[in-house]
Parts: structure tokens; C-alpha cells; sequence
């Protein structure tokens, strides 16, 4: 086409032009302080999740975390101990581990990573919830967070063990370092749930958790090969089964006897085919309303007979 044959106004042209871009401008300056959280919000909360937005995405803060109790968590004491050490390492300032949890589901892996808010948060901890499909975003999330005065883990839950090398790149960058230093100030905590057990012991001196780790890891190692420690969560028995629900039961106050009790645990357990805190939690939970619409309480319908 020839423009010299055109009557065009340019400078009309020229004007609507930098009219898109400062249209464009405004936009973009809009978005990012959407994407912007205020650093009064990490004094005040101690829960974060990061939301996807495209191909970035921003902090949110979360008003009413989850923060479960320590004490509740029956059964796991040693991977407690261990996970509160290197927390306390970490929020003190000194070197600390990236650390998996691994093993049954149900066992309290992400129970035992959210009650560290706890007893950690009024040291400085804060806890980012991301979610494993958001893991190509972490040098996003490293970048918001970096230059921030408290010390952050990155929680991911449900990690898959048999994804490609190419899924676990970010992961990887964060937790070794690429060409861009680590900043000091984040750790990641992860989950992964165990789909075969073991076949059997590699040593006979080999506890049960030790096993299933060690099995696990001769499979996958190159996701656990990331993480300075792992910390194994086997199934667990039904002795350590109806301890949990013992402990519920008393916390709830619920008057039943302690026959009766845990034979209905045991036949609900069976029903779910398993032995787990949670499924211990929801057999509490269920009795507990079951015992309160019986007895009317408030906030229950009360029988018309």
C-alpha cells in the first residue's frame, strides 16, 4: 500500500498511539500493586498462600490459619523432635535443612509442618502455602520474599515422586541454588504421601521408618536426593491408633466407656480400611455429634419425643 497517496492525519495517529500506551502503563502499574502485599501484613499474620495469576501471581494473606497442636499428634514424636530442631535452627539464624516428610497418608505430616506456627510464629517464622502446580513460580515467590525481615517456609503438600526432572526444576534451583544464591531467609517444607510400602527390611537393624525411607529412596532419588533431611511417617498400628482416639475422646470431654469406645473406633476403622490420626479425627468427630444431637445441646436440634 501506498501511504504517500493517503491523506492520513499522523499527528491524530501519533496521539492515539501514546493514549494506548499510557492506557497499557496505568494497567500494568495497577497489576503490580495488586500483586504488592503490604509488610504490615507479615507482622500481623503468620500464614500466607500464593495464588496463581496468570503466569506470576501474589501473596495472600490467611486470616484464619490452621495451626494444630503438637500434643495431638501421637506417634510421631521423633519426627517432631526433629522437625522442631531444625525449625529452631532455622528462625535462629544458623543453618538449617530443607526438610520432606514422607510416608502414610493421614499420619499428621501437614499437621506437624502447620502447628509450628505454634510455637515458632512469635519468633518470626511464617508459613507460605504453595501449591505443587505453582512450584514454576518459586523464583517469584523467592524474589517477593527474599529482602523480608522474618523467616519463611514454603509448604508444599503432595509432591509426586515419579514426575519428570523437568517439573522438579524450580524445586531443585531453590533448594541447591542455580546460578542465583538461596535466600537465607526460606526453607522448603514438603509432603508426599507413600504409595507401596517397603517390601522388606534392607538391614535388620533398620527401624520401620527407616525402611520405608530407604526403600522409597532407592526408587525416586533424585527428588529426595534435594532434601538435607527426610523425615519417614509409617502406618501406623492399632495400638498407637486407639491411644489417638483416647486422647481426642478426653480433649472433648465425652463420656463413654472406655470399652465401648474403642470398639466402635475399631469397627469405623476397619470401615475405612486403615489406622491414622485422621481417620482417629473423624471417628472423634462423628461420635462427638452424634453424643451432642442425642443429648440436644445447643446448636442441635433437640427430639421432639
Amino acid at each position: 500500500m501506498d501511504f504517500t497517496t493517503r491523506n492520513i492525519d499522523w499527528d491524530y495517529l501519533l496521539e492515539r498511539l501514546e493514549h494506548m500506551l499510557d492506557l497499557g502503563e496505568e494497567y500494568l502499574t495497577r497489576k503490580l500493586e495488586e500483586y504488592q502485599i503490604d509488610p504490615l501484613a507479615f507482622q500481623d499474620c503468620l500464614a500466607f498462600r500464593w495464588i496463581q495469576d496468570g503466569d506470576s501471581g501474589y501473596l495472600a494473606e490467611v486470616h484464619h490459619p490452621d495451626i494444630p497442636y503438637h500434643e495431638d499428634l501421637l506417634g510421631i514424636d521423633r519426627a517432631l523432635e526433629r522437625l522442631k530442631r531444625n525449625t529452631l535452627q532455622f528462625v535462629r539464624g544458623v543453618p538449617a535443612n530443607n526438610v520432606l516428610l514422607w510416608g502414610a497418608r493421614g499420619n499428621g505430616k501437614s499437621s506437624a509442618i502447620k502447628g509450628l506456627l505454634r510455637e515458632f510464629g512469635p519468633q518470626g517464622l511464617r508459613l507460605v502455602e504453595v501449591q505443587r502446580d505453582d512450584l514454576f513460580q518459586l523464583p517469584n515467590i523467592a524474589a517477593a520474599l527474599r529482602d523480608l525481615p522474618f523467616r519463611f517456609v514454603l509448604f508444599c503438600s503432595g509432591l509426586t515422586f515419579d514426575a519428570s526432572e523437568n517439573e522438579h526444576r524450580e524445586l531443585k534451583n531453590l533448594l541447591e541454588g542455580g546460578i542465583e544464591s538461596r535466600p537465607d531467609n526460606i526453607l522448603v517444607y514438603a509432603t508426599g504421601n507413600q504409595s507401596q510400602p517397603a517390601a522388606e527390611p534392607l538391614d535388620k537393624n533398620d527401624e520401620p521408618g527407616e525402611i520405608l525411607t530407604q526403600g522409597a529412596m532407592a526408587d525416586t532419588p533424585a527428588l529426595f536426593d534435594l532434601f538435607g533431611i527426610i523425615l519417614p511417617f509409617y502406618p501406623m498400628n492399632e495400638q498407637t491408633y486407639l491411644a489417638v482416639v483416647t486422647h481426642l475422646a478426653a480433649h472433648r470431654d465425652l463420656a463413654m466407656d472406655e470399652s465401648d469406645l474403642e470398639a466402635e473406633a475399631l469397627r469405623w476403622s476397619r470401615e475405612r480400611r486403615m489406622h491414622c490420626g485422621r481417620v482417629a479425627r473423624q471417628f472423634v468427630d462423628d461420635l462427638s455429634g452424634r453424643l451432642a444431637v442425642e443429648a440436644g445441646s445447643p446448636g442441635q436440634p433437640a427430639s421432639k419425643d
